[in-house]
């Protein structure tokens, strides 16, 4: 997958870009991220790239023809997404972060100041938030994005299954993860995944996988089909003392 983001700051990522999963998945050729400095397209001196709002107001607002030239000087592929990170935007999801998996090259405007110019959504093809709270920019949501496509792209994360069980991945939470030691200041590991018991196991974790959600997010159930396993260990989890 091609990544380009544009920002005013691409030092910030320099690091998150390059470690872990991310720098594997680059070395590897299965991601191709480019982070472009929209300064770079400001024709004064001084690099400017935001003004003073119309109507007044506090703040500064990045201008509309910096950006313009800054998205339209990349080579789009015909699958492409162009995407504002910005609080107005569409709340990321894990269904989300799956959607724009399928792309072949998602690019990142990263907002800053009071925002961009309005002017600018001609040229964007949706706006993302990862949540309900503002940031000094877009960067760091930007990163987080990448980060979650990055994860459902075939080869970055070496055992499918790991992706397939992360939280949300199935409209639920995560079970709870142990290794050792064994006894951990008096808290044991739960006999059960000692058992070496597969189908023990197994109905362990979706129960307890359940249980979290139905404790912390129901609201997730609300989107789930459930199989009659899975209504019947919901059914024990409703009947259980919290």
């Amino acid at each position: 997958m091609r990544v380009d983001v544009l920002t005013l700051f691409p030092e910030m990522f320099q690091g998150p870009m390059s470690e872990s999963l991310i720098q594997k998945a680059r070395e590897k050729g299965l991601l191709n991220l480019r982070v472009v400095n929209i300064r770079d397209f400001a024709l004064d001196k001084h690099k400017t790239a935001d003004d003073t709002p119309y109507g007044g107001g506090p703040g500064m607002v990045m201008k509309a023809d910096i950006a313009a030239k800054a998205v339209r000087s990349l080579t789009m592929e015909k699958n492409k997404r162009v995407i504002l990170l910005c609080p107005t935007g569409e709340p990321l999801t894990q269904a989300k972060v799956n959607q724009l998996a399928g792309y072949e090259q998602l690019v990142f405007v990263c907002g800053h100041y009071e925002g961009i110019d309005d002017r600018i959504v001609p040229l964007i093809d949706e706006k993302i938030s990862v949540g309900d709270f503002v940031l000094t920019g877009g960067e760091l949501p930007a990163m987080i994005v990448i980060d979650a496509v990055a994860r459902r792209i075939p080869g970055v994360v070496k055992e499918t299954a790991s992706v397939e069980g992360d939280s949300f991945f199935a409209g639920r939470l995560d079970w709870p993860c142990y290794t050792k030691p064994e006894n951990f200041e008096g808290v044991r590991v739960p006999e059960v995944l000692l058992s070496g018991h597969h189908a023990q196991i197994d109905r362990w974790r979706k129960k307890a996988a359940l249980r979290s959600t139905f404790l912390r997010r129901p609201d997730l159930l609300a989107e789930v089909e459930f199989n009659n396993d899975e209504r019947a260990l919901l059914t024990e989890i409703i009947g259980e003392p919290n």
